[in-house]
């Protein structure tokens, strides 16, 4: 009897090839423009949140349900108890389960499971190894997406390519600026890695805007840098947020730690102190070239950018939003499409 063959998952976009990366665009698009059908009727798919969520648990129920399928939601929070990561460890703490058992357990109810992990937050590189998501793809036996994890956004980069194809059309030669944002609740800045390997592979020049100490994780910009190479096209890094959206097509604001003071947050505050002025604003726009802007929310109105930007002509803040939505069923419907 043949082996039974391992589910395909989504952890990042870079675990697909270029081709299935366009293809779900395009798919993503044909959703976006027909009613839908219920190509996923009997279909269930169980999202677990190991923290909060608002978008992303809503357009994929909201996906599921257009495709004819269900979802099971549950929070760490309420909902299940602290589960155990460490393999061959003696479970004598607080967590009285561990994910190679809930992973399997819940294969049997659900046809595929989407993950959004919680990280421990103490040390940059031991959560940048992605390792509760990656655990639960290892022992499940359904397909797992990521739902967000230290490390990758793989949904929230397919969304942001369907934007950037719907606005500019042939990305090739397109410039895109991530500019950091200020915020007291700084992200992980798994978004901008995802879209930025996701942009240099379509064609784009890439730029990134930050203070010093905000670096991006350096073996993801050695990746983005040598897909750049490989493409003929550019990852560039600058110091000041004028020279990051000078020229460009499009300015994606976000917020990101500084991960040289991951896990301390006395440091962290002390270096956003002094980081003051990297407001997204009208007279920053127009330094790019009829540039508009992008963010994947939620957004701090004018201490991110200001509420001129934000609710004006230039944004697309709310079409990405809604191309969760699409992109999402296109993601569904290739993995437990029949």
């Amino acid at each position: 009897m043949a082996e039974p063959r391992a589910p395909s998952h989504l952890i990042s976009l870079t675990d697909l090839a270029p081709g299935q990366v366009a293809d779900l665009l395009d798919l993503s698009m044909r959703l976006k423009n027909r009613p839908a059908k219920a190509s996923l009727s009997g279909k269930t798919v169980g999202l677990l949140f190991f923290r909060g969520s608002l978008r992303t648990r809503t357009s994929f129920e909201a996906a599921m349900t257009q495709l004819g399928g269900n979802t099971i939601n549950l929070s760490a929070a309420s909902d299940f108890w602290e589960l155990e990561t460490a393999e061959g460890t003696i479970m004598d703490g607080r967590a009285p389960e561990h994910v190679k058992d809930a992973a399997a357990v819940l294969s049997c109810y659900a046809n595929a499971l989407a993950i959004r992990p919680k990280p421990v937050g103490a040390s940059w590189e031991v959560d940048r190894r992605d390792t509760e998501i990656r655990l639960w793809a290892r022992h499940a036996r359904v397909p797992v997406i990521n739902m967000e994890s230290v490390l990758w956004h793989p949904l929230q980069a397919l969304a942001d390519l369907m934007t950037l194809r719907e606005t500019l059309g042939d990305l090739r030669g397109r410039k895109l600026s991530f500019v950091w944002t200020q915020s007291p609740t700084a992200a992980s800045p798994a978004a901008v890695h995802s879209l930025m390997l996701a942009a240099v592979a379509q064609g784009m020049h890439v730029r990134i805007a930050h203070p010093a100490g905000y670096e991006l994780d350096g073996d993801i910009l050695s990746q983005a840098r040598e897909a750049a190479r490989a493409s003929g096209t550019s990852v560039e890094s600058c110091s000041n947020a004028q020279d990051g959206v000078r020229g460009t097509h499009v300015v994606y604001a976000r917020s990101w730690h500084a991960l040289e003071d991951y896990g301390n947050p006395t440091l962290a505050a002390s270096r956003r102190s002094r980081a003051s002025g990297w407001t997204i604003d009208d007279k920053l726009m127009a330094l790019g070239d009829h540039a508009r802007l992008m963010h994947a929310m939620p957004v701090r109105r004018n201490l991110e950018v200001v509420d001129a930007v934000l609710d004006g002509p230039r944004s697309l803040v709310i079409q990405q939003a809604e191309n969760r939505l699409h992109s999402q069923k296109a993601v569904l419907q290739q993995l437990i499409g029949a």
